[in-house]
């Protein structure tokens, strides 16, 4: 009732110009104000679940249960073991014996991987041929690393006796033969990722 009141005196001074009764009227406004700051706020609390869905996590939102990867058989290329004891001489045989044991592995597993790029080759990229072709390719790269493994023990060798003055002739032979394997396999992964892309 004395919002009413208030609201009419506001109009009332409005009109007819009177500052009395407009100062009176602005005292009185507190009256008017708060009434409707208070419906505004009651609006702004109220409940709307009726209205409007809870944005708290639903049971079938959360996540249950262990993610356990497949494991794929051909990615486990089997890692060759290499004996570094003994003198130099023995030392280089082991890498060497490691490389062409997984230069021997690369090579087996390159007739599968023919097979496989040349079924993608012009298929679009996400396909079942394509993504076959790039696990094919992956094993490749997986027997390529174990090739070029022995290539960072015969450079810390190289190293080592080039700092200490001694004749690194053995170790450079070795290394090259290493390389030699490393580049052959580099120049059929090129080859088949060209067919694939």
């Amino acid at each position: 009732m004395k919002s009413t009141l208030a609201a009419r005196k506001i109009a009332s001074s409005l009109v007819h110009g009177d500052a009395r009764d407009m100062e009176n009227a602005m005292i009185d406004r507190k009256h008017l104000v708060a009434p409707l700051a208070a419906i505004l706020l009651a609006g702004c609390a109220s409940t709307a679940s009726d209205r409007y869905p809870s944005l708290a996590i639903r049971d079938v939102e959360r996540a249950e249960g262990t993610f356990e990867p497949v494991p794929s058989p051909r990615l486990d290329v089997p890692k060759v073991e290499v004996d570094l004891a003994g003198g130099l001489e023995a030392r280089l045989a082991a890498l060497l014996d490691h490389a062409r044991a997984a230069h021997t592995d690369f090579t087996s597993a390159v007739p599968d991987a023919e097979r496989r790029v040349e079924a993608a080759a012009g298929s679009a990229i996400g396909s079942d041929s394509w993504a076959a072709a790039q696990v094919a390719l992956a094993d490749l790269d997986s027997a390529r690393s174990n090739t070029a493994i022995a290539l960072g023990d015969l450079d810390i060798l190289f190293t080592a006796a080039t700092v200490q003055a001694e004749d690194a002739a053995a170790i450079a032979a070795t290394r090259d033969a290493v390389v030699a394997l490393v580049a052959e396999e580099d120049a059929v992964l090129e080859r088949l990722r060209a067919r694939v892309r």
